[in-house]
């Protein structure tokens, strides 16, 4: 910060995601006076904590990325530290060819470094297929490629529909054929951009990452659930002066003229990260009756506020209908985003009824025509879990792709009936549960198609000509819990008229790993 903090800053925060939070927490930090409007009766957005029979469970996102600085950081900020913990296991399986094989080592979102890596999880011919990538000539990936597309040029589909896909799925309940690899994978589209084989580029991956090994575990987990780290945030926006209503949805947002000028006769000026004015500041490029004259006018319900910055931090169709009067172009690009529904079974059982495989659970490729996606073996992954109730097992299943719509239409009872039938096929567990819960999440999951990174910085290109607006979400660099917190500091400091972060994520968008099964 090249200026201190004036205090009287007056920035608006739509949304109360952990994206939303995590700005507000922020800004406060930086002597804003912060409102944050939540449309919802909660705030966390897709971080949901719950219990199921008398156990706190997590009914959303269920783990963060820990090799990221960001999720993990912010949760020591706001005094989650001595309640972080690693996932007990880190094994996995996959549920293929019509049994449970081990997740395989060896590979970069399920593309192999060599065939071997992926043995016992395809056939013998898809494995052979794969070896004939080494005399294949190059394939371009050009500006962006769809994930699935390229590794089948490559290595052939089986890899794609019995691994990729699965993982990817497991990330972004989406599809592997039209996945961005820009987006998605961004290590491996930079990779194959510089290695005329695709299995050369994995090697060279993964040795640059032997060379810079990381200690520490790879995901994180919080003591009663990750859905407790948004009402952490919440808790210490408030305690630092932040104001949060939720049941607050906001029906206009406008630039309006407010020639309201601070105790010394003089226009309020935001100072976010500098001198307000500075080279680069939004005030700065803002004509002179911008920055005298206009804030932004803000209706949520019967309550109107005047903001000199706001931050958007709404799904993608709900930012695009705050945007149109003011932005149609962000708001055009903001509707072409699709999304993804899912929904998360969670189902409680006594021990003594049930004897699991070992590891946290397993995923599952649609390629075999099965309904679940994946299962987590909560209670085996998470130590809490079985901490709270060592006479208890809870597991969870999820349904639901992009496109699909038939099985999401079912009621909660038939999401149960089909996660059951398929637990006992892939484990043999066929006792009653003590109690069950299905958690939908509608609209869910962004999907990052091919040119989603372009798409990104047209839309931040269009917000950027808008003094004191910034984004900040899944929807842009990241679907992960660090991917969207890293999207609410580059918002933030966007605001201060510092774009390096924005241009970072904009050119590296953060990869979201898969946390196992069942994330």
């Amino acid at each position: 910060m090249s200026g201190p903090p004036t205090g009287t800053e007056r920035v608006v925060v739509i949304g109360a995601g952990i994206a939303g939070l995590a700005a507000a927490h922020r800004l406060l930090e930086r002597g804003a006076r912060v409102t944050v409007l939540e449309a919802s009766g909660r705030v966390g957005g897709k971080l949901l904590p719950g219990e199921i029979a008398g156990v706190r469970v997590d009914l959303g996102a269920e783990s963060m990325l820990a090799r990221r600085p960001e999720a993990v950081a912010l949760a020591r900020e706001v005094g989650l530290a001595d309640r972080l913990q690693p996932p007990a296991t880190a094994t996995a399986s996959i549920w293929t060819r019509g049994a449970l094989r081990p997740m395989p080592k060896g590979h970069v979102m399920g593309v192999p470094g060599t065939a071997n890596a992926l043995a016992g999880v395809l056939s013998e011919e898809g494995l052979a297929r794969i070896e004939r990538d080494a005399d294949l000539p190059r394939t371009e990936v050009g500006d962006d490629v769809a994930v699935g597309e390229y590794v089948a040029q490559r290595l052939g589909r089986e890899v794609v529909d019995r691994l990729v896909e699965p993982l990817l799925g497991g990330v972004y309940a989406g599809d592997a054929y039209r996945i961005s690899m820009r987006s998605a994978v961004p290590q491996l589209f930079q990779a194959a951009r510089t290695h005329d084989s695709l299995t050369a580029a994995v090697r060279d991956i993964q040795a640059k990452a032997a060379a810079h090994q990381q200690t520490g575990p790879v995901f994180m987990g919080i003591e009663g659930g990750v859905g407790r780290l948004p009402l952490a945030v919440a808790e210490a926006v408030r305690a630092r002066g932040g104001e949060i209503l939720t049941g607050a949805p906001v029906t206009e947002l406008r630039r309006v003229a407010e020639p309201e000028t601070d105790g010394a006769g003089e226009p309020r000026a935001l100072d976010l990260k500098g001198p307000a004015g500075a080279v680069g500041s939004p005030l700065a490029e803002a004509p002179a009756a911008a920055r005298s004259h206009t804030v932004w006018r803000v209706v949520a319900g019967d309550r109107v506020l005047h903001a000199d910055a706001v931050i958007v931090a709404v799904p993608a169709s709900v930012a695009a209908g705050l945007l149109r009067a003011e932005s149609p172009e962000a708001a055009a690009e903001l509707a072409t985003v699709e999304y993804a529904s899912m929904a998360l079974i969670t189902l409680a059982y006594r021990r003594a009824d049930l004897a699991l495989p070992e590891g946290s659970g397993f995923l599952v490729p649609p390629v075999d025509g099965r309904t679940i996606k994946a299962s987590t073996f909560a209670s085996q992954k998470w130590g809490w879990i079985a901490d709270e109730d060592p006479d208890l097992v809870v597991l969870r299943t999820s349904v639901g792709r992009h496109g699909e719509t038939e099985i999401l239409q079912r009621e909660d009872a038939g999401l149960v009936d089909v996660s059951r039938h398929d637990l006992r096929e892939a484990t043999g567990l066929d006792a009653v549960p003590l109690q069950t819960r299905v958690t939908r999440w509608t609209d869910g999951l962004p999907q990052y198609p091919v040119g989603h990174h372009a798409r990104v910085a047209r839309i931040r290109e269009h917000v950027a000509k808008l003094p004191g607006l910034a984004v900040c979400g899944a929807q842009y660099d990241g679907v992960g819990i660090p991917a969207c917190i890293a999207s609410a500091y580059a918002a933030v400091d966007q605001l201060g008229g510092d774009l390096s972060g924005v241009r970072e994520l904009t050119a590296n968008p953060v990869q979201s790993l898969h946390g196992g099964a069942g994330e």
